[in-house]
């Protein structure tokens, strides 16, 4: 098969105006206009709106281009788009071949007779997607989420462009995947598939192949509105292929190498057996070793069709068991059972076109360095690119991968149904190979809000089409895709058909008491969720990231216009308020309310994290909302749009560690204990546990100590453990009746034989009642590392330097008064500054 990639040459302006812009494709029409200086940065203060102005518009792109010589030799030519966003019209050499409108599909045209040789021009037209919401909702006032503009719903683009409770008003267009011309000479490879049987110490390679052949292609008018799309045909051949199979080890040694003929266009040709396999484990249990399957397509001699992938070799799926708390929900690899560890993935920029392989590289080692396993993509944004799950391949990240479709309800058109149905195919066909893919998800919240009749629901037809949706279409697709695959019809869901589909005791659960509903981190210990795949808290990101979006004094304000335009969830700056003065001092100034924000967003999602770790077995996945930004806001991300971690990155490091200590303690004062300390009774405890997320067998010793304010041990404990694999270790309660609250607290810790594995401390106050002593934080640099010395107890030290944009083995940690050294990782260790929870005042 030949190809031409159009990548070059090409322009862009908007249509009725008759000056034209140099343009970039892959890429959209914001970056195209910011990069010829012809908009203002939609991220800068409010400049959002103007942005969105734009886009009452219709655009056009264009390029010029010769043909290959060779594509010309070739039996059909197909013009592919493998992205447009979203609703074009395309033409070539001025005929409209075709329309577009659907995001999430890879459109093809038949341009056999169109391609001239010599000067071709192709124009891509666009159509404002803001008119085009307009225009569907005054058809059609079906609902979704509030924080969207009306009429998303029926735009098959990206949900958040048009708004979410983190996200910009920022509607972009553009091509932005590639654009080729695809010349077939007789045939194509159309799918090829491999499915994994594992028995002991072997795989077997079933390749399931479908070949479209180019002169039997059925050209027919697209139901969509394009023309010419080629389709593949199921037949017997006047012509016999040749099929080559081979498949090399992760080291790139050829281990087996197959041929069959056949005469069908769709047929199995053979198995393949790998004796020893090298398997595919998610990061923390394993490797990552990837095999190369190639597929070739061969006529008379010549090479027609390549299909070449990496593939891991392991089985894959979910266990769902009943058992003494109700079903269980877990992540199943190569028959063990795991802990999901990770964060919700949303579209990592509002303008696609400055997305590119580096960054969500950054991204995703990130996500490895604070010991992720798993990553869930979140249904409201987009596919991501196959850079995306070949990186997750190699690091080890199990993708959790919602279809697209997120806090709506949608009208099931006849034409919208068989939209969607190639939308899937197309995401399918591309993603299914990778190892990283655990399980296809069905959408994000519908199954809850239509089950409770919530308001979005205006009519009967909705329900009926929300199960044909997502509990017929979707699995009779992957039925005939992706059969090897596990399929959960919603986020959250009990397994489907409405049955209390937030249930705690079955499935996934999306909690939001915390946060959304005012309560205490302590309400977290009162459920034992099966698979919590969303939970959350806000802050604020740090001050440099806060001045890529503002320079004026006046907006370094949480109320203030600026501040709260970068703010998306309504009234949430005041609810960080709330929840902080429950918890810290008043800061008296900016900066210091920004680490304050930070600590408590980490400290929320710890107290959730470490009580389903304690609890493992029954609560299988902590997956918190959410790990990125797509533009410079206020959020519940860990690592904001810029790539600085925030003060969470680093508590998900510790605990979700492999081995981690952790502490339940008991006896907590509350805001209505009465605060008269003759008056204050309650039994004080702290119950120790250490959760083993790996597969071997952990020996070691735990230490804890109450010591006073200055760091300065009172009293200490320690108990020889041996921790089996896959589980957690409860110690026996430690009366705490003695300790002074408000002056001493208790630390604690796991060693092993080369040192400190997991430490921690904990407090029965809250941080503003307690009396801390000034630790005097000092530092200096010896080489790769920062050594800290404080003179007391240190609460939740953080380590800065000037552009606040350092990653280092740790941060934001508790420190006893002493030593303590930390890596740099990435960053200059200039200008260095040094804080605590002492500091806030």
């Amino acid at each position: 098969m030949r190809s031409q990639e159009l990548s070059s040459g090409w322009r862009m302006h908007c249509l009725g105006e008759d000056t034209w812009i140099d343009a970039v494709v892959p890429g959209t029409v914001y970056t195209d206009l910011l990069r010829e200086g012809r908009m203002e940065d939609p991220f800068w203060k409010d400049y959002e709106d103007q942005a969105w102005k734009l886009m009452e518009e219709d655009y056009e792109y264009e390029t010029c281009f010769e043909a290959a010589d060779s594509l010309f030799e070739s039996s059909k030519i197909l013009l592919r788009f493998d992205g447009i966003d979203t609703i074009a019209d395309i033409f070539l050499n001025g005929e409209k071949i075709g329309a577009a409108e659907n995001m999430h599909r890879i459109w093809e045209f038949d341009v056999t007779k169109s391609l001239a040789r010599g000067r071709n021009t192709l124009r891509v037209r666009l159509h404002s997607p803001n008119r085009c919401a307009r225009e569907a909702f005054e058809n059609c006032r079906t609902l979704g989420s509030e924080d969207a503009m009306d009429g998303f719903v029926h735009i098959r683009k990206a949900h958040c462009m048009y708004g979410w409770d983190w996200g910009a008003h920022l509607p972009d267009a553009g091509i932005f995947r590639r654009v080729s011309l695809i010349g077939i000479e007789q045939a194509r490879l159309d799918d090829v598939y491999v499915i994994q049987q594992h028995t002991d110490g072997r795989v077997e390679l079933e390749v399931r192949i479908k070949i479209e052949e180019a002169a039997s292609s059925i050209e027919k008018k697209d139901q969509m509105g394009a023309e010419g799309v080629c389709l593949p045909s199921i037949q017997m051949n006047s012509r016999q292929y040749e099929i080559r199979l081979s498949l090399f080890s992760p080291d790139g040694e050829l281990l087996s190498e197959t041929s069959e003929w056949s005469s069908t266009t769709e047929f199995h040709p053979g198995h393949m057996m790998v004796e020893n396999p090298e398997l595919w484990w998610p990061n923390g249990y394993g490797e990552q070793p990837l095999y190369r399957m190639r597929v070739e397509l061969i006529s008379e001699g010549r090479v027609l069709d390549i299909w070449e992938k990496r593939i891991g070799l392991r089985t894959m799926t979910m266990r769902r068991e009943k058992d003494e708390w109700g079903e269980s929900f877990a992540h199943e690899i190569n028959g063990v059972c795991i802990f999901a560890m990770g964060a919700d993935y949303i579209p990592e920029d509002h303008l696609i076109g400055r997305t590119s392989p580096e960054k969500t590289r950054r991204l995703l080692e990130d996500s490895c360095a604070a010991n992720f396993n798993t990553i869930r993509v979140w249904g409201g944004g987009y596919y991501p690119e196959d850079w995306f799950f070949d990186l997750c391949d190699e690091l080890g990240l199990i993708v959790w991968q919602d279809f697209m479709f997120a806090c709506a309800v949608y009208e099931l058109t006849s034409h919208f149904k068989e939209n969607i149905r190639r939308e899937f195919i197309d995401n399918i066909k591309r993603i299914r190979h990778h190892a990283c893919l655990g399980l296809w998800c069905g959408n994000n919240e519908m199954e809850q809000f239509v089950s409770e009749k919530h308001h979005w629901v205006t009519k009967p037809s909705e329900v009926r089409d929300y199960i044909i949706m997502y509990e017929q279409l979707i699995p009779e697709v992957l039925k005939e895709y992706d059969p090897q695959t596990f399929y959960w019809p919603a986020s959250p869901s009990s397994g489907g058909s409405f049955d209390e589909p937030n249930d705690p005791d079955r499935g996934d659960v999306h909690y939001w008491q915390v946060w959304h509903g005012n309560k205490p981190f302590s309400e977290y210990r009162k459920y034992f969720f099966r698979y919590a795949s969303e939970f959350g808290f806000q802050s604020f990101p740090c001050r440099k990231t806060i001045e890529t979006f503002t320079d004026d004094e006046r907006d370094y304000n949480p109320f203030s216009y600026i501040m709260e335009k970068h703010q998306r969830n309504y009234g949430a700056n005041g609810k960080i308020m709330n929840y902080m003065q429950q918890t810290f001092l008043y800061p008296t100034s900016f900066d210091s309310f920004l680490y304050a924000s930070q600590l408590l967003q980490g400290e929320a999602i710890r107290y959730g994290v470490e009580h389903f770790r304690r609890n493992r077995g029954r609560c299988m996945g902590a997956i918190y909302w959410q790990l990125n930004d797509c533009w410079p806001v206020i959020s519940w991300a860990s690592i904001d749009y810029t790539g600085r971690w925030k003060a969470l990155h680093y508590y998900a490091k510790r605990f979700f560690a492999p081995v981690m200590i952790s502490c339940q303690e008991e006896g907590m004062m509350t805001q209505e204990a009465d605060m008269n300390r003759e008056h204050f009774v309650f039994e004080k405890s702290i119950c120790l546990n250490v959760a083993n997320e790996t597969r071997k067998v952990q020996k070691g010793t735990v230490f804890w100590e109450v010591r006073n304010a200055k760091g300065i041990s009172r009293r200490c404990g320690r108990c020889d453990v041996v921790v089996l694999p896959l589980s957690s270790l409860w110690l026996d309660k430690e009366l705490m009746e003695d300790v002074d609250i408000f002056r001493e607290y208790v630390s604690y810790r796991f060693e092993q034989e080369d040192g400190n594995v997991s430490e921690g401390s904990v407090l029965f106050s809250y941080p503003k009642y307690f009396q801390y002593e000034d630790p005097k934080l000092s530092y200096e640099i010896e080489g790769d590392e920062i050594i800290l010395h404080a003179d007391a107890y240190a609460a939740s030290v953080e380590i800065a330097n000037a552009q606040e944009d350092l990653v280092l083995s740790d941060n934001y940690f508790d420190m006893n008064a002493g030593e303590k050294r930390v890596k740099i990782i990435r960053g200059a260790a200039e200008g260095i500054r040094l804080r605590s929870v002492y500091d806030i005042r």
